[in-house]
């Protein structure tokens, strides 16, 4: 995640010290600890052609039970985990959602849902604000029909609204979650409208991952001239947010490579909040997929994040989560948390490796079947990434 609200406007989000730190510096506990997603199930009431778990109406096969749910969360307790993300499919088609978040809470964990919106009740909004939920994100593709097409089902944008609705009524914080592709960009300024109208706290715009169904989307996925004009424009947003002092936590995610462009666009402009940037991005690493971030899904494997289905390094209904995030006897997990000197192509050359850290891997390994290849999504030029300078020079 890019908070382009710290970047630009330096701007605090309440998450921020899990991607910045205090003072500059991550703690010892926070660059030893994941934030987890957990895929809690892979049924869903709709059918988002862009879903990276497959999700489906379907039955609950082999689900993890509430008791065994139990059991994981306590085991991301004991490994100190500090925030637990439920996601699906749709989280909350699981009856005991509810009961299983109370347990991460009662446990010290953190928690956080990721949810298509149309589920939610008053009373569903109101228990949510009372186990503690940090933010309920509710994701949306365009305005009306447009995320209806996306979501595969008509009325899905009304009923989300009104999930958001119900949130904010309770005084829970929103986070938006927008996927952004060459048929839905044009929607990315009405979606920050409606942050504005709506009093939304905070919006994610996602790039396609490769991934599940948003594999069979590369064909439609942003060209990099185009990746470069919806980062700006949502760059130019999130400065006239803050000028005119609405206090909305703007994200970029799964492309490391917006840092390096948020960067360069300062340098040369404004030095100081170039360093300032630099600085930042530097405390968070780049991608962090094995290392600060990972997923577990409905059965319980272990994914080194939310994207990567197809890797799984082991099983928690068999081994406790920690010591399979620390075993690096897998290669992939060993590779992952020191993987700058087995990556390829353009970003093994490239001088701003150090803060993007190679961008996202389940990407590179769907078009190239090499986990360690280039990103194909990574929009800067050669020029701009250094290829062709010495590799000693400072940026």
């Amino acid at each position: 995640m890019i908070s382009v609200s710290r970047l630009l406007c330096d701007e605090i989000g309440p998450g921020d010290e899990l991607r910045y730190g205090h003072h500059g510096r991550l703690s010892p506990a926070l660059e030893a600890r994941p934030i987890v997603v957990w895929n809690c199930t892979r049924r869903c009431n709709l059918s988002c052609i862009h879903c990276y778990a497959d999700a489906a109406i379907s039955e609950a096969d082999r689900e993890m039970s509430t008791e065994e749910g139990k059991d994981f969360i306590r085991q991301l307790a004991e490994f100190k985990v500090p925030v637990l993300l439920f996601s699906g499919g749709e989280p909350l088609i699981r009856k005991d959602f509810l009961e299983l978040a109370r347990c991460a809470t009662e446990n010290g964990i953190g928690v956080v849902v990721s949810t298509n919106g149309t589920l939610i009740t008053p009373e569903i909004a109101r228990e949510m604000k009372g186990i503690g939920f940090r933010e309920v994100g509710i994701s949306l593709d365009g305005i009306g029909r447009q995320n209806d097409q996306f979501r595969g089902k008509t009325g899905a944008y009304e009923a989300a609204l009104q999930g958001i609705r119900k949130c904010i009524a309770e005084g829970q914080r929103v986070s938006l979650r927008m996927t952004i592709t060459r048929s839905n960009h044009h929607e990315v300024p009405a979606i920050l409208d409606l942050v504005e109208q709506e009093n939304i706290d905070r919006v994610c715009f996602y790039h396609l991952a490769y991934a599940g169904r948003g594999n069979d989307l590369r064909d439609i996925d942003l060209s990099h001239e185009e990746t470069r004009e919806v980062v700006d424009l949502i760059c130019e947003k999130t400065l006239d947010f803050y000028g005119r002092g609405l206090n909305k936590e703007i994200l970029l995610v799964a492309n490391h490579a917006d840092g390096v462009y948020l960067y360069l666009k300062e340098k040369g402009r404004n030095e100081e909040r170039a360093t300032k940037i630099r600085e930042l991005l530097l405390v968070n690493g780049g991608n962090n997929s094995g290392i600060r971030i990972g997923a577990v899904d409905e059965e319980g494997n272990v994914h080194p994040d939310q994207f990567w289905r197809s890797l799984s390094v082991g099983n928690v209904r068999e081994r406790s989560f920690g010591d399979i995030w620390m075993d690096v006897s897998h290669p992939v997990m060993a590779g992952l948390k020191d993987r700058k000197k087995l990556l390829k192509g353009r970003c093994a050359k490239c001088r701003y490796l150090e803060i993007c850290n190679g961008n996202l891997r389940a990407r590179a390994e769907a078009v190239f079947d090499d986990i360690w290849a280039e990103d194909p999504a990574c929009y800067l030029t050669d020029d701009e990434i250094g290829i062709n300078e010495r590799k000693d020079s400072k940026f």
